[in-house]
């Protein structure tokens, strides 16, 4: 077996993007060492790297602070709190004149004088904050994936192991503190940036008793052209929908009407044309978005004014709530020593039951990196000193240690689930009877996995994927099965109305036994 790369520090931070490189940040800032280990290479993977996100940043005025706090408050069924909204918007306006004042970025000029900074260009964003975290002394390990944490013996996270792809060996983090910023889980369906989005933080997660939340708010789906993978569904709001022989397809819309779309593309295709835009519009969306047009260019389309087909493609956690539950302002998850961050972690408390891509994800990304990242420097200087020394127990379970003598390839185990979570008929289009039909198929390939899928090496990180990927969507079903009304997200055709009875958060954990409970949050 290849020599293991035995490294110590204070925080361990799991993830590549905005999250991740805002936790290391701080935490460097705060004083610790560092270790950022990312699935990818840092700077370029993941959801936000790819392209151009807007950030829910919001002048401190009190008027237009109410504002933007009730926008969401209806949509996302009354269950964000009030006092981590005006956390995050007060952290995230730090955090943006931050980044444009001494990190640099070049927010661009409006004609006023103004510099509007309520978007980002991805690539430059996430350039730039590498930059910044290795010239805070964060140790980057570039295509390194973990595969799974270590534990002390009081139960404390103490580090975690995984294999550096490139270098082709494994490798060990012992560490004071773990912040989990690994990205949502969009069950490899093709959305642009999620490649890396399988999940493995929840799991991970849950393999030492950290709770989830919100899981039931994950059936997100996003508008693109078909046959790509740029889901830019902002955009359509300026959009007419067609069916194939060209009339209109009554009361689609990107809010408010998806469901309508994903009706018709059960049996037909559906067409749009962004013909609602006016040509001050279109100079705006093209600088504000300039990747979602080069396949109409290359394709010789006229978006605003040409018909194309569209798609749906499940984005899962990425663009839903769901997530680890956050147990404390500064992260913390009920585990001592691990932290969650970004899409990761839930984000209830700023959403409630409904989010999407951007905007408030994007705001929530860097105030909760921030905030989880000098949490987890404060435990990794103080109480989580002793987790760097001793011995330690590898936590990782499906797909690394099977329990029974049968075999089970991580092909199949992805095609299974994603049999049951892609289909809008399925998961957006949500059943009681349904979902009770997916999670018995979910269920059989967790035993099949659970006994006999193995991996090691780079086969490890295929193997961890899918058992994160099953996970997933058995957590997020049984959450949908918990949740028997129509609120935020989640919605059941057999349930169509809200109840005021269930004016709850659901949390859900366990592996080979999924259980779900209610929590009264926010009070």
């Amino acid at each position: 077996m290849d020599e293991t790369l035995e490294l110590t520090t204070d925080v361990l931070v799991v993830g590549g993007g905005p999250a991740a490189t805002w936790a290391a940040l701080d935490a460097a800032r705060a004083g610790a060492d560092v270790v950022l280990a990312d699935k990818g290479y840092c700077g370029t993977s993941g959801a936000t790297a790819a392209g151009g996100t807007g950030v829910w940043y919001v002048q401190p005025d009190p008027a237009a602070r109410e504002a933007a706090m009730a926008s969401r408050e209806g949509l996302g069924g009354h269950l964000a709190d009030r006092g981590w909204m005006a956390r995050v918007l007060d952290r995230t306006y730090a955090n943006i004149n931050e980044l444009a004042e001494t990190g640099g970025y070049p927010f661009p000029t409006a004609p006023d004088g103004r510099q509007p900074r309520n978007g980002l260009q991805g690539p430059e964003y996430m350039r730039r904050m590498r930059i910044r975290s290795r010239r805070a002394g964060v140790r980057i390990l570039d295509h390194s994936p973990v595969t799974e944490l270590l534990t002390a013996a009081d139960g404390s996270v103490a580090g975690a192991a995984g294999h550096r792809r490139q270098a082709g060996h494994p490798y060990r983090v012992r560490a004071g503190a773990v912040v989990l910023a690994t990205g949502g889980c969009a069950f490899l369906s093709g959305a642009l940036g999620t490649d890396t989005d399988t999940g493995d933080g929840a799991l991970y997660a849950a393999e030492v008793g950290a709770e989830l939340s919100g899981m039931e708010f994950s059936n997100a789906y996003g508008i693109a052209p078909e046959h790509t993978s740029v889901t830019k569904t902002a955009f359509y709001s300026f959009a007419t929908f067609y069916r194939e022989d060209g009339s209109v397809l009554e009361c689609a819309a990107s809010q408010g009407g998806r469901s309508v779309i994903a009706r018709e593309l059960l049996g037909a295709k559906v067409y749009c044309t962004l013909d609602r835009a006016d040509p001050a519009a279109w100079q705006a969306m093209r600088l504000a978005q300039p990747n979602f047009f080069l396949t109409f260019d290359r394709l010789g389309i006229d978006p605003f004014t040409q018909r194309f087909a569209i798609t749906l493609l499940a984005e899962g956690t990425v663009r839903g709530t769901g997530g680890i539950r956050i147990a404390g302002e500064d992260c913390r998850t009920t585990v001592p020593g691990l932290y969650a961050a970004g899409d990761a972690a839930t984000r209830e408390e700023i959403c409630g039951g409904f989010t999407g891509g951007g905007s408030h994800n994007a705001a929530w990304a860097m105030s909760s990196g921030s905030w989880a990242g000098t949490g987890a420097a404060r435990y990794a200087l103080g109480p989580g000193r002793a987790a760097r020394t001793g011995p330690v127990r590898a936590a990782g379970g499906a797909g690394l240690r099977p329990t029974g003598g049968g075999s089970a390839d991580h092909r199949e185990v992805i095609a299974a689930v994603q049999g049951e979570v892609l289909p809008y008929d399925k998961n957006y289009l949500r059943q009681g009877d349904t979902l009770g039909s997916s999670l018995r198929v979910l269920d059989d390939a967790w035993r099949q996995l659970r006994a006999g899928l193995r991996g090691e090496g780079r086969d490890a990180i295929r193997a961890r994927q899918a058992a994160a990927l099953a996970a997933n969507a058995r957590w997020m079903y049984r959450s949908a099965l918990a949740r028997t009304e129509s609120r935020g997200m989640a919605r059941r055709l057999d349930f169509p109305d809200q109840d005021p009875a269930q004016h709850h958060r659901i949390a859900t954990g366990g592996l080979d036994e999924v259980w779900t409970r209610p929590v009264k949050e926010p009070a």
